[in-house]
């Protein structure tokens, strides 16, 4: 699963890049590595995960991760190829969610591709050359499908009353993601992978003395996208910068204080960042190795053991699970037991985000 910053050219899209590929911020231990030149994977910073290796004192500790995609800056036109446009939109098409990183602060020093400071104006430049990607998919789409509907094929005339509203919706300016779609709708829409469907995240890049309480042009951005149902994360990107510079975890933790914060903004980024690409955490927990686990939200107990391995799966018989704050308030696994903590669970089990699980299983 990957979320994909995106954003006019100048506004800190590369810099937060950087700053979740250090990583120091939010987490001393683990190391940042890079698939590609603008892939990267990012731990998820979890305060669980380091109570129970307190508690456990394991040899290895893992954190769950999420992959962030820096994509090139985009420009008016993209959507007809301008500038970097059709690297632009292949690149975000491949992505599960959307960072969309927002300019939020003056600076004379930092050029503006439209020569003036308006976040509101930058996020409809963007949108719209998006829906215009979109429309030009639903429109090749539409050609094939009216002719097949018109043999009588139901199919396609399902397809085709799904295909019209999605045009008539982008038509009027707005993005696929506010459209409500059956289960049996998505069937039809997902293989054409919307660039406007993917949920989104906005991130208003501000100077320091607005990284705590946000400033006009964030309070702008809000309420535009108010109707949007999105989150709103505030981030003094280049003072995140300068944080991740120092190599004392004390120090960045005094510099973060010092500016009113109590932990660094891409910690808070990259948390919701895996909540919006609909993702939760389970825990396993032994001397060897305590581990966070990444599943989709509503997974079962074997889609949730398969992660690990697919013997797992296959070979399901039942998972010891235990939540999270019975673990931390017992302190052991053992006394779990004692306690008649512990539940065994079986295939129907929802897993619940935070669960620490044991699987039994044969193949």
């Amino acid at each position: 699963m990957k979320a994909g910053i995106v954003g006019l050219p100048n506004v800190g899209k590369s810099t937060l890049f950087n700053c979740l590929s250090n990583a120091k911020a939010q987490s001393a231990n683990f190391p940042f590595c890079t698939i590609e030149p603008n892939i990267g994977v990012v731990n998820v910073p979890d305060t669980r995960l380091e109570k129970l290796e307190e508690l456990v004192n394991p040899e290895k500790v893992v954190p769950a991760t999420v992959e962030i995609v820096d994509i090139a800056g985009l420009v008016k036109g993209a959507s007809k190829g301008e500038g970097l446009g059709n690297q632009f939109l292949a690149n975000i098409r491949e992505t599960d969610a959307i960072l969309h990183v927002l300019r939020c602060f003056d600076n004379e020093n930092i050029i503006h591709v439209d020569n003036s400071v308006d976040p509101v104006r930058d996020k409809e430049t963007i949108d719209i050359e998006l829906q215009l990607k979109d429309l030009e998919t639903v429109q090749k789409r539409l050609e094939r499908v009216k002719r097949t509907a018109k043999t009588g094929n139901k199919e396609a005339q399902v397809e085709l009353e799904i295909l019209l509203r999605i045009e008539a919706t982008l038509l009027e300016g707005k993005s696929v993601r506010f459209l409500p779609f059956t289960e049996k709708e998505e069937e039809f829409v997902k293989p054409l992978q919307f660039i406007t469907a993917k949920p989104v995240l906005y991130v208003c890049n501000v100077d320091e003395g607005s990284a705590v309480s946000g400033n006009d042009y964030v309070e702008k951005v809000r309420a535009s996208v108010a109707h949007e149902n999105a989150e709103v994360i505030v981030l003094a990107v280049g003072t995140e910068a300068d944080i991740n510079e120092l190599e004392d975890y004390e120090e960045r933790q005094m510099f973060l204080a010092d500016i009113g914060l109590e932990e660094a903004g891409v910690s808070r980024l990259i948390r919701s960042a895996y909540k919006l690409l609909d993702l939760q955490t389970y825990f396993t927990a032994g001397v060897k190795e305590v581990r966070a686990w990444t599943i989709p939200i509503g997974s079962t107990a074997p889609q949730a053991a398969g992660v690990i391995h697919t013997d797992f799966e296959k070979g399901f018989i039942r998972a010891e699970t235990t939540s999270y704050e019975d673990y931390e308030a017992f302190g052991s696994e053992a006394k779990v037991k004692e306690a008649g903590k512990m539940r065994v669970e079986g295939k129907d089990y929802i897993v619940k985000d935070g669960d620490i699980m044991h699987f039994r299983f044969n193949v």
